[in-house]
C-alpha cells in the first residue's frame, strides 16, 4: 500500500532537513557571533551573504569542519567597533584586523573566551581604552599585536601567564604606569620565558624597572622600551638575557650609571641608551663584538677622552656619542671599524686635528663633529666623507668659512633607487615594471632599529626589493612585482620605506588576495635582510574595494546600460578574437604543461623527441635499476624533487633526478634540460644520458658523479683536500665548460645559475658544469628584452642583470668570477654578513705579497701548497668578472686564457684532464646533501649586507 499522507508529509519534512543539514554548513553559533559583528560594521566584504559564511567563503573566513577557525580581515577600511559575540566563536585561531583605521571603541572584556586563539592582530586600528584583563586567559596566544592604536591604561598583569607567547608589540599608544612582575600572587612580565619580542616603544610607561623584570631564563632577542617615562637604573639582571640582539631605552628618564654587565650581552647588535639622564663614565663594552649601532648620546656623563676600545668594536656601523662631554682629541683609530659608516661627536669637547689616518673605514660617509673646539682638519684622501664642523675653530679662519665642511646646515644624503620610466598612469593607478596601469597595495615599512645608517649606497635597498619579490614569487603569491620608494630616516632613528605590491595578471586585487598579503606582514611571515631589524608594514586605504553595505552607484547603471549597447558588437568580433586566443592558448599551455604534445604511455614513445645521445627510459627501467626508488639510493634532494643512484643492466652507474609527482614547478626546467643537454657534449659539461616522462613521471638520467659538488669539497663534507694546484684545475674545467656554452654549443647557452653547488667533481676531480634548469639560450628574446622574473642564487646573481633585468652571457661570467673568489676563500659567497666580493675589494693591497689576502683564504690552500704561483694573476682576472658592468667583464673564452697562462706560471699543463685527488671515493656523495642542483630553483637576488642571521 502507498504511504498515507501524514507519513509523506513526514518523509518530506525529514528530507527537507536533510537538505538542510547538508546546505548549513556553518555552525549556527558561528554564524549568529559573525552576523552580531557584522552588525557592527560598515564596508564589511561585498560577499557577506547569506547564512552560509563557511560554505559561500566569506572574504576573510576560514572554517575547518563547519566552525570558524580564522577571521583576517586586513586593510579592508571596516569601520566600527568589535561586538563583544565575537567571544563566542569558541574555535577562533586567528583574528587579523590590521590597518583598519576606522575600527575603535574598546576591545571586548570577554574576549578571553577565544581559549583557542592562536595570534591577535590588531595593529593600525583605533581602538581605545584599557587592554583587557581576560587576554591572559588566552593560554594558546603566540602573537599579540595590539600597537598603533589608542590604548590607554596600564599594561595588564595577567599577560604573564601567556606561556607561549612569542611576540608582544604594544608600541605607539597611549599606555601608562609599570612594568609589572609577579610577586607570588598575581602574574607579571617576567613570567614570559618563551617571548622573543617586548615591542613598548613610544608609550607613556613609567617608573623603575624592576630588577625582577629580566632573568636567565629568558629568551628575549628585542627589547624595545625607547620613547617611554621609565626612570631608575638599568637593572643588573638585564645582562643575564644573553639572547638579546637589540636593546633600546632611549628617550626615557632612566639615570645612574650605565652598568658595565652590559658587556655580557655577546650577541647584542643595536644599543640604544640616548636621550636619558646617565651619569659617569661609559664603561667598557668591548666584549659587544656584534654590535652595529651604539647611541649613547645626550647624557650627563663625566667629562673624558674618547674611550679607545671603541675601535675594536669591528661591526660597528653607527657611532653617536653627541652631547656626553668627550673632551681632548680623536684618535685616528676610532673610525678603523672596517664597516664604520656614521660617526656623531657633536656638542662635546672634543679639540686638536681632526685626522682620518690611513686605516679608516672605507665605508665611512658621515662624520658629525659640530660645536667642538677643533683646530684643524686633514681631510682623509681620495674619500667622499661629508665632514661637519661648523662651531669649531677650524670654521674661523678666513680661508675655512666658505669651506663645504663649515656649513652649518646637514644635508641629507640621497638615495637613489631605479625609477619605474613609464608613462603617468590615472588616478590612483601606478605603472608596474612592465608599464602597465595598475592599483598596487601601498604601504610603509616601519623599520624600529635598523642596523645601517649610510644611505648613499642602495645595495640594503636593491636586496631588500629583491627578496621581497623573491618572497612573494617563492610562495605563489598573486603578486608581479614590488618597488620601494621614498626612503627617509625618523628623529627616533626609525627607517621609514614606501611599498608598493603590484598585483599579477589582473589590474587590482581582490578583497582576498589582498588580505593574504597583508596578514603575510602583519603575521611575521616575511622576514625581511636582518640588517633593518624589527619592522611593522601600515598599508594605505585600497581604494578600489568597496564595501558591502555601500548601495549601488550610478557608475554601475551606466556601466550596464553601456554593456548592453556594446554586446553587439562584441558578438561579432567574438569570432577574431577566439582565433587570436586559440594561438595565445597553445602558447600558453606550452607553459603550463610542456609535455602537453608528448605522449605518457610508455607504449607511445615514439611520440618523445628522438634527441640525439640521449634515451627515453621507460619508468619500469628506472625504478628497477634503483630498487624500486629505496631510500638507500636516495642520494640527495630540494624543491625540484629527489636524486637517485642506479646501476643499469649493463652495471654502468647513472644518478636519476625525479620530479615529485605532479610537479608543475619544475615542468619547464625538466624540459629545458631535456632540451639543451641533448645538444651539448664537453667533458666538463654532465652529460645527459636519458630521460623518462612515462606514466606521468619527470626524470632525468645523468652520468653518475661520485665527488658531488665543489661546494661539498670546499665545506668539507666530502673529506677532499683542494691544495692551490686543483683549485686552479677546477677553475680551468668549469670555465672551459662555460665557455663551450656561450662560444661553441649550437645555439650558444646562457646557464644563469653558475655557483659551487652546480660545479660537479668526478672521480679524477674534474671539473662539471651541471643543472640546465633555469638555462636560456642565448638567441631567446630575454637576453634583449627586459624581464620582471630575474632568476639565480643569492650571492651569485649578476647586479648588472638585477638593475636591468637584461640577461647576456656576462652574466654567467659574474657568477664564475664570485666561484673563483669562493675557491680563495672556501667559504659561501655570502658567510656571516660578509659577500665575498666586497670583502675581496675591501681588503686587497696590490702592493702587498698576495695582495695582503692572507687572512681571507681557505687555511687548506696555505697548509697544503707551496709556493702560490700566480695568485695575484687568479685575482685579478677574478675581479674583473665581477665587475659592476658586464661590458667591462672579459669573456668566458678570455677567462680561460688567462687561467691557462696562471697554470702555467704554477709549472702545470693546462691541458691535463683532471686535478686528480690522491684519495679513491666510492660514493662520496651520499650525505653530502644534492649535487645535481636542486637547489638552483631558489630564486634569489640577495646582495651583500651584513648580518644574514635569523630575527
Amino acid at each position: 500500500m502507498g504511504l498515507n499522507m501524514s507519513s509523506r508529509i513526514g518523509v518530506l519534512i525529514m528530507l527537507f532537513f536533510q537538505i538542510c543539514s547538508v546546505s548549513a554548513v556553518t555552525d549556527v553559533s558561528d554564524f549568529s557571533a559573525l552576523q552580531a559583528v557584522k552588525k557592527e560594521w560598515k564596508n564589511y566584504p561585498r560577499n557577506w551573504k547569506g547564512s552560509d559564511p563557511c560554505g559561500t567563503n566569506w572574504v576573510g573566513i576560514t572554517c575547518n569542519n563547519s566552525r570558524v577557525i580564522s577571521i583576517s580581515l586586513g586593510n579592508l577600511n571596516l569601520e566600527g567597533k568589535l561586538a563583544a559575540d565575537i567571544s563566542t566563536l569558541s574555535e577562533l585561531q586567528i583574528l587579523d584586523l590590521t590597518s583598519n583605521l576606522q575600527l575603535s571603541g574598546p576591545l571586548p572584556s570577554n574576549i578571553g573566551n577565544l581559549k583557542k586563539l592562536v595570534t591577535l592582530n590588531l595593529m593600525g586600528c583605533s581602538f581605545s581604552g584599557s587592554i583587557p584583563d581576560s587576554i591572559g586567559n588566552l593560554e594558546q596566544l603566540g602573537t599579540l599585536s595590539l600597537n598603533s592604536n589608542q590604548f590607554s591604561g596600564t599594561i595588564p598583569a595577567s599577560i604573564g601567564r601567556l606561556s607561549k607567547l612569542f611576540w608582544f608589540d604594544i608600541a605607539d599608544n597611549q599606555i601608562e604606569g609599570p612594568l609589572p612582575v609577579s610577586d607570588g600572587t598575581s602574574p607579571g612580565l617576567d613570567m614570559l620565558l618563551q617571548t622573543r619580542h617586548f615591542h613598548f616603544g613610544n608609550n607613556k610607561l613609567s617608573g623603575n624597572i624592576s630588577e625582577k623584570l629580566f632573568s636567565s631564563n629568558m629568551t628575549l632577542i628585542h627589547v624595545l622600551f625607547d620613547g617611554n617615562q621609565l626612570t631608575g637604573p638599568i637593572p643588573e639582571n638585564l645582562s643575564l638575557v644573553t639572547s638579546l640582539t637589540v636593546l633600546r631605552l632611549d628617550r626615557n628618564n632612566l639615570n645612574g650609571n650605565i652598568p658595565p654587565s652590559l658587556n655580557n650581552l655577546k650577541v647584542l647588535e643595536e644599543l640604544y641608551l640616548a636621550s636619558n639622564k646617565f651619569t659617569g663614565i661609559l664603561p667598557d663594552l668591548s666584549n659587544l663584538t656584534n654590535l652595529y649601532t651604539l647611541d649613547v648620546s645626550n647624557n650627563q656623563l663625566t667629562l673624558s677622552p674618547i674611550p679607545s676600545w671603541i675601535s675594536s668594536l669591528r661591526t660597528l656601523s653607527t657611532l653617536r656619542m653627541e652631547e656626553i662631554q668627550l673632551s681632548g682629541p680623536i684618535p685616528s683609530s676610532l673610525f678603523s671599524p672596517i664597516l664604520l659608516q656614521t660617526v656623531s661627536l657633536k656638542g662635546n669637547h672634543i679639540n686638536a686635528t681632526l685626522e682620518f689616518g690611513t686605516n679608516y673605514s672605507r665605508q665611512l660617509e658621515f662624520v658629525d663633529l659640530r660645536n667642538n673646539d677643533i683646530t684643524g682638519y686633514k681631510p682623509a684622501a681620495n674619500s667622499r666623507i661629508r665632514v661637519m664642523l661648523a662651531d669649531n675653530l677650524v670654521c674661523l679662519e678666513a680661508e675655512n668659512k666658505l669651506s663645504s665642511f663649515c656649513n652649518a646646515i646637514q644635508q641629507n644624503a640621497s638615495i637613489s633607487i631605479p625609477e619605474i620610466n613609464c608613462r603617468r598612469c590615472g588616478k590612483g593607478k601606478e605603472p608596474n615594471p612592465s608599464c602597465r596601469c595598475v592599483y598596487p597595495l601601498i604601504g610603509k615599512l616601519d623599520f624600529r632599529s635598523p642596523s645601517f645608517s649610510g644611505y648613499s649606497n642602495n645595495t640594503n635597498f636593491k636586496q631588500l626589493q629583491q627578496e621581497l619579490s623573491d618572497f612573494f614569487e617563492n610562495r605563489n603569491y598573486p603578486v608581479d612585482s614590488v618597488a620601494i620608494r621614498n626612503i627617509q630616516e625618523t628623529t627616533e632613528y626609525h627607517l621609514l620605506i614606501d611599498l608598493l605590491v603590484f598585483p599579477r595578471g589582473e589590474k587590482r586585487f581582490n578583497h582576498t588576495e589582498m588580505e593574504m598579503i597583508i596578514f603575510m606582514f602583519s603575521n611575521q611571515t616575511y622576514k625581511p635582510p636582518p640588517i633593518f631589524g624589527p619592522y611593522i608594514f601600515k598599508a594605505e586605504l585600497y581604494d578600489e574595494l568597496s564595501g558591502g553595505s555601500s548601495s549601488i552607484n550610478m557608475g554601475i547603471i551606466i556601466g550596464a546600460s553601456v554593456g548592453g549597447v556594446v554586446l553587439l558588437l562584441l558578438l561579432v568580433i567574438a569570432g577574431i578574437y577566439a582565433f587570436r586566443q586559440k594561438k595565445k592558448a597553445e602558447i600558453a599551455t606550452d607553459q603550463i604543461n610542456p609535455f602537453a604534445k608528448w605522449s605518457t604511455s610508455k607504449n607511445n614513445n615514439i611520440d618523445a623527441p628522438q634527441l640525439m645521445g640521449t634515451k627515453a627510459y621507460t619508468f619500469e627501467e628506472l625504478s628497477k635499476c634503483t630498487n624500486n626508488f629505496s631510500k638507500a639510493n636516495d642520494i640527495g634532494g630540494g624543491g625540484y624533487g629527489q636524486v637517485y643512484k642506479g646501476i643499469l643492466p649493463s652495471g654502468k652507474v647513472i644518478a636519476i633526478k625525479r620530479a615529485q609527482q605532479g610537479s608543475l614547478q619544475g615542468g619547464l626546467e625538466f624540459k629545458t634540460e631535456i632540451e639543451l643537454l641533448s645538444r651539448v657534449h664537453h667533458k666538463n659539461v654532465v652529460k645527459l644520458l636519458g630521460f623518462c616522462f612515462d606514466q606521468s613521471e619527470q626524470m632525468l638520467v645523468y652520468e653518475y658523479i661520485p665527488n658531488g659538488s665543489l661546494r661539498d669539497s670546499l665545506s668539507g663534507k666530502n673529506g677532499i683536500t683542494l691544495d692551490w694546484t686543483r683549485r686552479l684545475k677546477i677553475a680551468l674545467g668549469s670555465g672551459k665548460g662555460l665557455a663551450y656554452l656561450h662560444e661553441l654549443a649550437d645555439p650558444p647557452i646562457i646557464h644563469r645559475d653558475i655557483k659551487s653547488n652546480n660545479i660537479l667533481l668526478d672521480e679524477n676531480l674534474t671539473a662539471k658544469v651541471a643543472d640546465f634548469g633555469l638555462s636560456k639560450l642565448a638567441g631567446d628574446p630575454e637576453k634583449t628584452h627586459v624581464t620582471t622574473q630575474v632568476k639565480g642564487t643569492m650571492g651569485y646573481l649578476d647586479p648588472e642583470y638585477y638593475m636591468t633585468n637584461q640577461l647576456t652571457e656576462k652574466s654567467d661570467v659574474y657568477g664564475f668570477g664570485v666561484v673563483m673568489l669562493e675557491l680563495l676563500t672556501g667559504k659561501s659567497p655570502i658567510d656571516k654578513g660578509s659577500y665575498v666580493v666586497k670583502e675581496v675589494k675591501k681588503k686587497m693591497d696590490k702592493s702587498m705579497n698576495l695582495y695582503d689576502l692572507q687572512e681571507l683564504l681557505d687555511t687548506t690552500i696555505i697548509t697544503s701548497s707551496g709556493n702560490l704561483k700566480g695568485f695575484e694573476k687568479y685575482v685579478d682576472i677574478a675581479l674583473r668578472c665581477v665587475e659592476a658592468e658586464g661590458e667591462n667583464r672579459p669573456s668566458m673564452g678570455e677567462v680561460v686564457q688567462e687561467i691557462e697562462s696562471i697554470l702555467r706560471l704554477a709549472g702545470l699543463n693546462p691541458n691535463a684532464d683532471s686535478a686528480t685527488s690522491s684519495r679513491t671515493y666510492e660514493d662520496a656523495s651520499k650525505g653530502s646533501g644534492d649535487p645535481y642542483g636542486n637547489e638552483s630553483f631558489e630564486y634569489s637576488g640577495t646582495f651583500p649586507g651584513s648580518k644574514l642571521e635569523p630575527q
